[in-house]
């Protein structure tokens, strides 16, 4: 454990770092964040040693580090500087080997074998190993990196600081590097300070992180804590976002440019429709962001082609996913940039209106096979699988929704859907009750994000009301042209 108490320090006696105070417990990894010139390295620098404090006390296991002599701290804790300056010529090997220097009572004259296990084991870890004769001076910057990461591993010290240790790095070494730190201090109790410039590797990686700012501490805390987006913007003055990591609970950072107003927004209408005998196309002159339940690029993103596509009513595939991607490329449509949706209805019975509202226009498409509708309250007494039903319903907006305001909107367009069903008294065969829906429907809502934001989407708010009104008018159209035939 390391406790860090009032720290300052920097050079010449002039602090750098001002009443710095954080602790790390054993098998924990420290972040440093901060933007250049914050006093990240200086940190880890007094930290070290490496710089004098000014003030302020540093304790590992208890004891302050002016009690332990130079070798003993080695022992105690290592360091990767952001800087290797090479006075001559090593092999790999043999700059691994120098991490075992404070453990030797001469200068390598007492290598045992542990000193041998330390340092092939530090090689595997960072990935070196086959470069272990060749001189430091043929590998990449990526590669020393490593090399200096695994000098740092076999010291074999309880407290590890590293500065920078994904420098230079692909995004494969960074997370081998990465993976190896986090591993080491999970299994064998190493506890790690790390000066990081990507917030979103260390968010990732740490278990705390220390925001600097201006040679002070702004916040420290966990990393929903640190990294909110408020707070990264005052101290990077930029812009960014924050969002959850798609498989663990961290939070990521994007960062966002000064103004979207110089961005090229796409403005939709009828004439963007395309209605063939196997799909309704909707085709945009520039990305929509759009949030669905589609088959294909499903979630949130942003995508330039909307596809309903029509299949057989005994269409049963078991890789759709794979169906759909050979689909699109034997039709010559973009798989990144499509979102897919399946129908069993033919398509010359899709029903499309548009509205005009004050914040731009709103346009509404359904496909409704409700000859298989279900209630949804009533569908855990089924003892058989529901047939595939499918009512498919695209609200695009022209006009700026918030993240929110697009969840909202989905409410809302589901509310409208299932209110059609009612006034059309479309029923569950089996229940006999007013349906909700059908087994397969899917939603999309799609918005060019051009404009005033609109925070919200619900009933309350005017593209509510406009979304409301819309998808029941045009699921009402599209009911009555299924029965119709």
């Amino acid at each position: 454990m390391i406790v860090v108490e009032h720290l300052s320090g920097g050079y010449d006696g002039v602090p750098i770092v001002k009443d710095i105070s954080f602790s790390v417990e054993k098998g924990k990894i420290l972040g440093i964040l901060g933007p250049n010139g914050s006093g990240k390295s200086t940190l880890l620098k007094v930290i070290s040693g490496i710089l004098p404090a000014t003030a302020g006390t540093i304790k590992v296991d208890g004891k302050n580090i002016s009690s332990y002599n130079a070798r003993a701290l080695a022992k105690k804790m290592a360091v990767l500087p952001q800087l290797h300056a090479n006075a001559f010529s090593n092999s790999v090997r043999e700059a691994v080997s120098l991490g075992r220097y404070p453990h030797q009572s001469g200068f390598f004259s007492s290598w045992s074998d542990f000193d041998e296990q330390a340092v092939q084991h530090a090689m595997a870890q960072t990935g070196v190993t086959r470069y272990e004769q060749a001189p430091m001076e043929f590998l990449s910057g990526g590669e020393q990196q490593r090399v200096f990461v695994a000098q740092a591993l076999a010291q074999t010290a309880e407290i590890l600081l590293l500065d920078e240790p994904t420098n230079h790095l692909d995004i494969a070494h960074q997370r081998q590097i990465l993976d190896m730190v986090r591993k080491e201090a999970i299994e064998c109790g190493l506890t790690v300070i790390m000066v990081l410039h990507d917030m979103n590797l260390a968010s990732l990686y740490c278990d705390e992180l220390l925001l600097m700012e201006s040679g002070q501490m702004r916040a420290f805390g966990v990393p929903h804590e640190v990294l909110m987006a408020s707070q990264i913007e005052e101290v990077y003055q930029a812009r960014v976002a924050t969002y959850a990591h798609p498989e663990i609970p961290k939070p990521q950072i994007t960062m966002m440019p000064a103004s979207g107003e110089h961005l090229q927004r796409a403005y939709i209408n009828k004439d963007n429709f395309k209605v063939t005998e196997h799909f309704i196309q909707l085709q945009s002159e520039f990305p929509l962001k759009t949030v669905s339940s589609a088959v294909h690029n499903p979630g949130i993103g942003w995508y330039d082609c909307l596809l309903n596509r029509s299949v057989p009513g005994d269409y049963v595939i078991n890789d759709v996913k794979r169906e759909v991607a050979a689909f699109l490329q034997k039709e010559s449509f973009s798989s990144t940039s499509t979102v897919v949706m399946l129908t069993a209805v033919p398509t010359r019975l899709v029903a499309i209106n548009e509205y005009a509202a004050s914040f731009g226009s709103l346009l509404v498409a359904v496909t409704a096979g409700v000859g298989n509708a279900v209630d949804v309250s009533r569908v855990h007494e089924r003892q058989i699988e529901p047939y595939i039903g499918t009512i498919n319903t695209w609200v695009i907006i022209n006009g700026s929704l918030s993240e929110e305001a697009f969840f909202q909107a989905m409410m809302t367009a589901n509310e409208a859907k299932t209110k059609a069903l009612q006034s059309e008294d479309i029923r569950d065969e089996l229940s006999g009750t007013i349906a909700t829906g059908t087994a397969t429907d899917s939603l999309l809502i799609a918005a060019t994000q051009k404009g005033d934001e609109m925070l919200y989407g619900g009933p309350i708010t005017e593209v509510g009301k406009i979304i409301g009104k819309g998808v029941f008018a045009t699921t009402v159209q599209a009911i009555k042209n299924y029965k119709n035939g």
